[in-house]
This record gives structure tokens, sequence and C-alpha cells, in this order.
């Protein structure tokens, strides 16, 4: 997002390499980041090893920041999906930041009521049927040059909160009835106005 490279003036990024541990579940959070190149998964841990995916980030997200800015111990973990280049965001800069820019104020405040309508996505989605959790999450990644998200059945199933086996019977499904085709390491919806259909149970 372009107003975000107003946080990185005359700075530097560090650079993650690929499977490295980004920020950790229940640690402090005293910054948050602003993801400038790669990719980024987030996911929470429960108290048996489980992992579930929240979201997967790409260049131009911020991470970690509703509970850098609510104070309270992080809810989810991240780890590089590849090799990225993030830059660190804390307190004062941001303060700094705001300083120099009072504009990003408003896109701030819109970006976190969108964080926190995702995560109340995610609880609502827990509960419904396997189609209609996989419909939504497909409606809601972004589309490569190809024309395809890029996806495994196992990302998948770790993201919606279902087993690998649920999810290619579903996408199996969801391919006969012409809504989506399956690549390899990828989906491209096919639909789209009966996968929204889909979504919300139509």
């Amino acid at each position: 997002m372009a107003e975000w490279d107003l946080l990185a003036e005359g700075r530097s990024p560090r650079k993650y390499r690929t499977g490295q541990l980004i920020y950790l579940q229940g640690t402090h959070p005293d910054c948050f980041y602003y993801l400038l190149s790669g990719s980024v998964r987030s996911f929470i841990s429960s108290s048996t090893g489980e992992e579930r995916v929240l979201t997967i980030h790409r260049t131009g997200d911020l991470m970690g920041e509703a509970s850098f800015f609510d104070g309270c111990p992080r809810v989810t973990s991240a780890m590089a999906l590849e090799d990225c280049l993030i830059l660190t965001i804390d307190q004062g800069q941001l303060d700094a930041a705001f300083l120099r820019h009072p504009e990003l104020a408003q896109p701030m405040l819109q970006h976190l009521a969108r964080t926190v309508r995702m995560l109340s996505d995610h609880v609502e989605a827990s509960s419904l049927p396997a189609q209609q959790r996989i419909a939504r999450w497909l409606l809601h990644q972004p589309v490569g040059d190809s024309g395809s998200i890029r996806a495994t059945h196992e990302g998948i199933g770790q993201a919606v909160g279902l087993s690998r086996v649920t999810v290619s019977r579903v996408l199996g499904e969801l391919a006969t009835l012409g809504l989506v085709k399956l690549g390899y390491r990828s989906v491209a919806v096919w639909d789209q106005a009966r996968l929204e259909e889909l979504a919300l149970g139509a």
C-alpha cells in the first residue's frame, strides 16, 4: 500500500530467511512490521500444538499491528514463507511518521477496522459447512499474474480448519460444478458469481 511507504522513509529493512520466525504468539508487542517484499504466514497455535493459518501476508501488508496498538500479548505468530524484507516500526518511529505525515492517520484507522472484521469473519466461519468455508477463503485471496490463487490443499485446510482430505474432496466438488479449475498448487475461480452465492449459503 503506497501510504505505508511513508513509514519507511530513511530506514533500512531487515532480511528474514524462508522459515524464520518474525514474531511469536503470546509475546509482548513492542513493535509492528511492514512487509516490503516476500510473503509471510500468520498462524494461531493451540495448546495441543495444532496450527491454524489466519492469513498470508503479501508485499505491502502491515503485520502484528493489532496487538501493538492494544498493548496485549500477540494472538498470532508469523513466519517467512520465502526470503523477505521487513521494516520494524516501534512507537517512537510511528509517532515521528505521524508528525511528518498526519494524513497517515485515516488509512491506519481503516486498516485496523479491516483487521478486526477479518478476525470476526474467521470466528464466524469456524461454524460453517466445509464448502462455504472454502468458498469464502478463495474469494478473499489475491490472484496471481496467471489468474490463479497460489495454494496447496494442506495450506487451505490450515487456513479454514479442515483436513487436507476434506479440502481435496470439496475442491473436487467445486471443480465438477464448474466453479473452479484446479492446477498444480493453484486454484482458479471460474464462476465468481456462483462461488459468491455458495459463500453466502445461497
